[in-house]
């Protein structure tokens, strides 16, 4: 999976921000991209809610983005907001 990071400066960015630009650039290269899965650290939730995914102290969210075809995952300002794309 390609992993993108991103830090904004000077400009808070929130959530809703954070999954438009992540969806613009899983698009570049990818009309057809769908989110898979996210987190949002800030409101502490999460999606898809499985807990009985996580393996090897890797959150259930994250594993379930990487085995359902996640092959781009954007992150922001050190995982605050991170989103997983088809």
């Amino acid at each position: 999976m390609e992993k993108i990071e991103c830090s904004i400066y000077g400009y808070a960015v929130n959530f809703d921000q954070a999954r438009e630009i992540g969806k613009i650039m899983a698009e570049e290269e990818n009309d057809f991209t769908m989110l898979i899965s996210w987190c949002d650290r800030d409101k502490g939730v999460h999606s898809p809610q499985c807990l009985k995914c996580e393996i090897k102290g890797d959150p259930a969210w994250e594993v379930y983005g990487r085995n359902h075809e996640g092959r781009l995952r954007i992150s922001f300002d050190e995982d605050r907001f991170v989103f997983i794309y088809s």
